[in-house]
């Protein structure tokens, strides 16, 4: 089980006016002329840098100072990274280990072409002080001479929370029984009392265990295939006997894969993952799978063929958006029989649009509804078609809210509410049902609301977990499943009642925390085949850094030009898919991932085994996820199909920007923030690799 580590990631933006008489550290002076201050300005920082422990909070003010060295009325603006630290008037909190920078950056006045003054204080968080430190084997095995078990760290904090992949000085005091290296795997050289001990941050801890002979004299695999399809995972058994042919458990074992090329193939050795017993091939090939246990060792051979997924894929349509940047948007089926998607839109002055799809080759706009905001980003229908959700960010009065339409007539919707109770934040995101919807308030919380009436919602109830910035709900099942940025995944119960919850009364079930802290999107599957409930969790970094192709340096804008078609936002992404195995949500497993190099994922949609994935400028995938799920399904040749949107008359030229996908009467709707809606289709039938 991953355990919730408490994160405190809220907005780390906030424009300040301040003129506070303390001066410590200066930077960029410049002229500021329109706003009652002539000559340089200068910003000072008290302090000049900070030293925390995650969860602390510490005094940080900043000051616009003229010429002469006393502070003036100049408005700046403060912000940090926001998973790292949170600032707020004259604070910062510290969230995430490492060193960061809060940034502060006078705003000039309208009309001055005077480069803004700015001034930057450095912070390093370290880990909070540590309270308990335990070590021991990292699974079940008993330690045997002539067996290695990897032994592992569980450091606890004073709150409660496990510190993530802790450094440890691993040592033993008793070096003829028992060697330990630098990564914790421990190897019995002998008979007797053995003593493990493992340091972390001063506080050490100490395993005892007397290692007796090894008791095993044969060792069998069990199961398995001799020829399977890339990407299909077997299931292998370790059988260990002792002299009387008796059954052994408990047994250290320690897998590996080797690879034997085919001519026609140059993979790196092993393009395969063994885990427990399970083993997946990504390439064609021979893989042998070699199970050891103390001096004992046995193999399992099998021929890995070409998985032979990948279709033909057929665009249909497109209703092209060219002057704003389409977001959300989902496919229906109207009260009058005929097909429409509604879209969200940025920077459109609060307009979202109706197109009717009942013919993709023909894609018509057939109404638009504009309300108070700058962007409408999540768009979304009940399964019932009775009514739509729109969530808002910049509305004019900072009362965002939901707003409900009815589809009626869903030609052109007419808004029902616009319901703003404990939802006056930007609202990202909102999952309706027939009766309800679950609505995200302010990144901070959900807010469940009965829409029996959509003329007149009623709050039935809110989930707030900690600190943890939200972002993202799908619920199924019952179960409420959130994607909480450095938290990870969140479930409740929320009506399911396995664990007493209802939606009068959600209860938290478990969490898991995934490797970036941006976690964005998730969406819960069941898949009939295997019986397993898998978890497919969506990072969202906006940014390239560190990578040899960054992208547009800092995500370039561009102005549009309605009159000539050009301009726009490049934007730079990356980020992968997660896949938990949540069948038992008491011990969650991450298991695979879909992972395509320099592009970031978005929107995420899983059904009959398909996964169809938003990837940005990546554009639209579809993915194979049929069978048991193990590895990078990018390497196994699950990919199906791809299509970049790329469309030379787009909002951004020629630039695939894809933001949602959905599978709806054989076909694939999705859109792309560049270019509008799209409509293609898979062919029957396989197409071979060429």
């Amino acid at each position: 089980m991953n355990p919730v580590v408490p994160s405190r990631i809220r907005f780390a933006a906030v424009a300040l006016c301040v003129a506070a008489p303390l001066f410590l550290a200066a930077l960029a002076p410049t002229p500021l002329q329109g706003q009652g201050v002539e000559g340089e300005v200068r910003i000072t920082a008290e302090p000049a840098e900070l030293r925390l422990r995650v969860g602390e909070t510490a005094n940080l003010r900043f000051t616009a100072r003229g010429p002469d060295g006393n502070p003036v009325d100049v408005p700046l603006r403060v912000v940090g990274p926001r998973n790292a630290v949170r600032v707020g008037e004259g604070e910062v909190e510290a969230l995430q280990v490492g060193t960061h920078q809060v940034v502060a950056t006078s705003i000039p006045a309208p009309g001055t072409d005077a480069p803004p003054a700015s001034a930057v204080v450095t912070v390093e968080v370290d880990w909070p002080e540590l309270a308990s430190l335990e070590v021991g084997p990292a699974g079940a095995e008993v330690l045997h001479a002539g067996s290695t078990i990897r032994f592992e760290a569980r450091v606890r904090h004073g709150d409660g929370s496990l510190r993530p992949d802790p450094e440890v000085t691993w040592g033993t005091p008793t070096p003829e029984v028992v060697r330990v290296d630098r990564f914790g795997h421990v190897t019995a050289v002998g008979e007797g009392e053995a003593e493990v001990q493992g340091e972390v941050d001063g506080v050490t801890h100490v395993w005892r265990h007397r290692v007796e002979s090894f008791p095993a004299v044969e060792l069998e695999i069990v199961g398995g295939e001799e020829e399977v399809r890339t990407g299909d995972v077997q299931r292998l058994l370790v059988v260990a006997r002792d002299a009387a042919g008796r059954e052994l458990s408990n047994l250290p074992v320690t897998w590996s894969l080797s690879y034997l090329e085919p001519s026609d193939i140059r993979a790196p050795a092993a393009p395969g993952q063994v885990r427990d017993g399970r083993v997946v091939a990504d390439v064609p090939g021979t893989f042998t799978v070699v199970a050891s246990a103390g001096p004992l060792q046995a193999r399992h051979a099998f021929q890995a063929v070409p998985r032979g997924v990948v279709q033909e894929l057929e665009v249909l349509g497109q209703g092209r958006q060219d002057y704003v940047r389409t977001t959300d948007f989902w496919v229906f089926e109207g009260v009058d029989g005929r097909d429409y998607v509604l879209t969200g839109a940025k920077m459109s002055d609060g307009q979202a649009f109706v197109f009717d799809v009942t013919d993709p080759s023909n894609m018509v706009k057939t109404d638009s509804i504009q309300v108070d905001a700058r962007s409408i980003n999540d768009v979304k229908v009940s399964p019932d078609g009775r009514y739509a959700t729109l969530t808002r960010e910049g509305a004019s009065d900072r009362r965002n809210g939901l707003v409900i339409l009815d589809l009626k007539d869903p030609a052109h919707p007419v808004v029902a509410t616009e319901f703003t109770e404990r939802l006056t934040g930007g609202v990202h995101n909102a999952f309706p049902t027939d009766t309800h919807v679950f609505a995200l308030s302010g990144g901070e919380k959900y807010v469940i609301l009965d829409v029996e009436d959509i003329y007149a919602p009623r709050i039935v109830s809110e989930v707030q977990h900690g600190d943890c910035r939200i972002h993202d709900v799908w619920v199924h099942d019952g179960i409420a499943y959130s994607a909480q940025w450095g938290c990870g995944v969140i479930a409740y119960d929320v009506g399911n009642g396995g664990w007493g919850g209802s939606l009068e009364n959600p209860v938290y079930i478990n969490s898991y925390i995934v490797p970036d802290g941006a976690t964005h999107a998730v969406f819960p599957y069941h898949q009939e085949s295997s019986g397993r409930f898998y978890l497919f969790i969506g990072d969202e970094l906006m940014n390239r850094q560190g990578l040899a192709w960054a992208g547009v340096p800092g995500n370039y804008q561009i102005p549009y030009d309605p009159e000539t078609g050009e301009g726009g936002t490049i934007l730079s992404t990356r980020g992968y898919i997660q896949i938990i195995d949540f069948t038992d949500p008491s011990t969650p497993e991450m298991v695979a991932r879909y992972e395509v190099p320099e592009y970031g994922t978005h929107n995420i949609w899983v059904e009959d085994d398909v996964l169809y994935q938003a990837y940005y400028e990546g554009g639209l995938r579809v993915v194979d996820v049929s069978g048991e799920l193990m590895g990078n399904l990018y390497t196994q040749g699950r990919e199906m199909a791809v299509y970049r949107s790329a469309d030379p008359l787009g909002y951004v030229p020629n630039s695939p920007m894809v933001w949602s996908a959905m599978p709806y009467k054989g076909m694939i709707f999705f859109t792309d923030t560049n270019s509008g809606v799209w409509a293609v289709r898979l062919n029957p039938g396989p197409r071979p690799v060429m």
